[in-house]
């Protein structure tokens, strides 16, 4: 009677479970339903039982070895249309673990391959070519999500039937969520194709190809997932902790340059007009090993705007008119004026310096308490720089109430005609750099070009986030 009444239930009121649902899946939508068991369909319709009543088998089940060779090779030339004809394999339709109920091994597919192009016209099930591709690339353990539990079965049963010498294991984890990121492959899909980010490659997105973009080491991503741990459980790890990471690996292995972001010149009035001078700065002043530069000083320099202020607030100790700082590795300047547009802001400001504080004479007559980086203006190279935040609003969260993604529209910054050391110009693809009291940046392997650098900032100098708090 039960078996009548939903039958004639109409469609829309019925819960179904499709043969490619995983157990975990399948359970879910049990609760959901109410049922305690729910029939399983094949995308076709077809019965497949129930997660405790077992499946029929095909009519087809038991065609000879020759017939389904000569079906499976009609399938692979194009003489059927996507969906008349699968090849499943033959293992227990009575199994328990419905993914060992005869499941599909290859369909039809009438769609083009970058490589094959329309030669074939089948294509293999992911529980099919999975454990092949992981045997024949020599993987000894798969490392799986927990969705593939249920899988696991299946996957041993094609190692074993192909009769690999050393066959791979598979072991499931749990997966890891970073806070206020898009790992969804769905979502990075249709940011991609709505023009959101520039590619799967984009620096804010947290793919292997986007993270190596951005500047992150391997080393760091280990560190990271030795720090973040392997869990049964789902769990979530602030984005901080892979930012912490990463400035760990760099601060004590990469040269510290100096680079203008927002520029805003100051001449040295007192200093000698056409003279340029080679100082010696420190690549690391946290590893002496590194050694020293050349950085080229001149009258015309540049320095960042926000190292300047007219009325400056309580414990401002940059420039300001009438006050002296020390010029990273050079001299002590102080303000003596400067000036500004039509529009009240400030274009030039005016300094002189005091031959004795060169940086490394043993100076000891008076301190200063500002210290500011700046680049010589007539040797200085002219960069872009983009300054990346998290794509998504973190205070909105991941998604909005429809589903779509909440995007931070602060999440890329590009800043042109940046000023940096003459040295940057001849860096290549992918060197790392500390730009003094900025961050970390790279450059860009995909826009950089020959006279033209670009550089992403991997992360910013400074943090709170610590392991453990």
């Amino acid at each position: 009677m039960n078996n009548i009444l939903f039958f004639l239930t109409p469609k829309a009121m019925c819960a179904y479970l499709y043969d490619d649902y995983t157990i975990r899946q399948a359970l879910e939508k049990m609760e959901s339903a109410g049922y305690a068991a729910i029939p399983i369909l094949n995308h076709r319709g077809e019965y497949r039982g129930t997660l405790t009543e077992p499946g029929k088998n095909s009519p087809y089940r038991d065609r000879s070895v020759e017939e389904n060779l000569e079906l499976f090779t009609k399938m692979k030339n194009g003489e059927f249309k996507d969906g008349e004809k699968v090849l499943r394999a033959k293992i227990d339709m009575s199994s328990p673990n419905i993914n060992m109920r005869d499941p599909i091994l290859y369909r039809v597919a009438h769609i083009m391959h970058h490589n094959t192009g329309d030669k074939w016209c089948i294509y293999p099930m992911y529980d099919f070519a999975h454990p092949i591709e992981d045997a024949v690339e020599g993987i000894s353990h798969s490392i799986c999500t927990l969705e593939f539990e249920d899988h696991r079965p299946l996957y041993d049963w094609v190692v074993r039937e192909c009769e690999f010498e050393v066959p791979p294991r598979q072991i499931e984890f749990a997966k890891m969520y970073l806070t206020n990121v898009i790992t969804g492959k769905r979502y990075i899909k249709k940011l991609v194709e709505d023009g959101v980010v520039d590619g799967w490659d984009d620096p804010r997105l947290v793919s292997i190809t986007a993270l190596r973009r951005r500047g992150f080491t391997a080393s760091s991503i280990r560190k990271f997932m030795e720090l973040a741990g392997v869990s049964k459980s789902n769990s979530s790890v602030d984005y901080a902790m892979l930012e912490y990471c990463i400035r760990e690996d760099l601060k004590m292995t990469q040269p510290r340059m100096m680079a203008i972001l927002d520029p805003i010149k100051l001449v040295i009035t007192n200093y000698p007009e056409g003279q340029v001078e080679y100082l010696d700065v420190p690549n690391n002043q946290e590893n002496p090993e590194m050694g020293t530069r050349k950085v080229p000083c001149a009258r015309e320099l540049y320095i960042e705007r926000d190292d300047f202020m007219i009325e400056p607030p309580r414990k401002y100790f940059r420039l300001f008119p009438g006050n002296e700082v020390r010029l990273m590795s050079a001299y002590f300047v102080t303000c003596q004026d400067y000036v500004t547009d039509e529009n009240g802001k400030v274009t030039e400001i005016h300094c002189t310096y005091d031959p004795e504080t060169k940086s490394g004479s043993g100076f000891t007559g008076r301190k200063v308490k500002g210290t500011i980086h700046w680049v010589a203006a007539p040797t200085a190279a002219t960069a872009e720089v983009r300054l990346y935040e998290n794509l998504v609003d973190e205070e909105k969260g991941v998604y909005n109430e429809d589903g779509s993604v909440n995007i931070n529209p602060d999440s890329l910054k590009i800043l042109e005609n940046c000023y940096v050391e003459p040295a940057l110009a001849e860096a290549k693809p992918g060197d790392r750099f500390q730009f003094m009291r900025t961050g970390y940046f790279c450059v860009d392997t995909k826009d950089t070009t020959e006279g033209h650098q670009v550089f992403n900032r991997i992360v910013s100098m400074k943090s709170s986030y610590r392991p453990g708090k």
